[in-house]
């Protein structure tokens, strides 16, 4: 009995009318119609109930608003949560990387990719756009602060995978490099050379470079090294920024023989900083960055940094989204290398 009373209740919410979801919206069923057609005429939180109930129906609704890409057997959707400390993430040399990935998955599985305008600062604007968006699926480019939004999400909605780091508490399916691990890795190699002083550039409120900063601190303790509070020195992840923040430990009076920068682009605006005072790399100070884009090995001194695979982790996304569905699946890390050139000087 128990399985027939399942399958009438799926036939009827399958069969539902604008008259069934008008009804539990509490609104006119006109009201429902420019609703499921996004008429601009209803107000920005009624569309958003009735969309969510007509999903939560089976109601084919997305093919009646304005047509997105054509030709494909899926559209996904490509979203930049509110930047907390990677501030120029399009613009990102390594951001372009890892949307390549995601392009060239996409096609091999004939699904069309959306870079999305959405711009998400907290949960609702998360609960907005995972109602709102006609896409098969999204993935996010980072939680940012979003990651209590993104584990209550993943509740009502699998629809998604993000790209960043992994907590233990998680209940969505997150790729990202084992930032820990990398961060280790990077510090004790610049231990092993005998630096001392390592400077840590990277803002540790994002998640990522949090983590890299706990790795950082782990090589420390493992070489028996006390960790001083004043060799992390904030910086977004940019070249001016890694600029800036060099600039003003050299200014201050902090020493150091080395950096570890949670980025490459902090770590070359950093070789820059220390060219304009007089400081040489790798001789006066060794420096590691963290992505291994493209500009690391073309610029002088070729830059050593830690390796996460962009473009497989496009692959890996596009793969969780579409055979897994999203949250429904596990979350993976991405083994990283040193690959070691001239800026650290062995």
């Amino acid at each position: 009995m128990a399985e027939a009373g399942a399958t009438t209740d799926t036939r009827a919410r399958k069969n539902a009318r604008l008259e069934d979801i008008a009804r539990e919206a509490g609104v006119s069923i006109s009201t429902v119609s420019r609703a499921l057609n996004d008429s601009p005429a209803v107000k920005r939180r009624t569309k958003q109930e009735i969309w969510k109930i007509a999903r939560e129906h089976d109601y084919d609704f997305r093919s009646n608003m304005p047509n997105g890409p054509v030709g494909a057997e899926a559209t996904i959707a490509v979203i930049v949560p509110a930047p907390q400390a990677r501030e120029t993430r399009v613009a990102d040399p390594f951001f372009l990387e890892l949307l390549a990935g995601i392009a060239e998955a996409a096609r091999e599985r004939n699904a069309d990719l959306v870079i999305s305008h959405v711009f998400p600062r907290s949960a609702e604007d998360l609960e907005f756009a995972m109602t709102t968006s006609r896409a098969t699926g999204m993935i996010f480019i980072g939680q940012s602060s979003l990651h209590d939004a993104f584990n209550s999400l993943s509740s009502r909605d699998d629809r998604f995978v993000v790209w960043g780091a992994e907590f233990p508490d998680a209940h969505y399916c997150a790729i990202g490099s084992d930032n820990f691990a990398g961060g280790r890795r990077a510090t004790s190699h610049l231990l092993r050379l005998g630096r001392k002083r390592i400077l840590f550039l990277g803002d540790t409120e994002a998640p990522e470079a949090d983590q890299r900063h706990r790795g950082y601190r782990q090589a420390l303790d493992e070489a028996g090294v006390a960790f001083d509070p004043a060799l992390t020195v904030p910086a977004h992840f940019d070249f001016h920024s890694g600029q800036a923040a060099t600039r003003s430990a050299v200014t201050r009076g902090i020493e150091f023989d080395g950096i570890f920068a949670a980025s490459d682009l902090i770590a070359m605006g950093a070789i820059r900083a220390l060219n304009l005072s007089g400081r040489k790399v790798p001789e006066d100070v060794s420096v590691v960055g963290y992505d291994n884009i493209p500009a690391a090995r073309l610029v002088t001194p070729r830059l050593t940094t830690i390796d996460q695979d962009a473009n497989l982790a496009g692959r890996m996304l596009v793969s969780k989204l579409i055979d897994t569905q999203g949250g429904q699946a596990s979350s993976e890390r991405l083994e990283t290398s040193l690959l070691i050139r001239d800026s650290c000087g062995g």
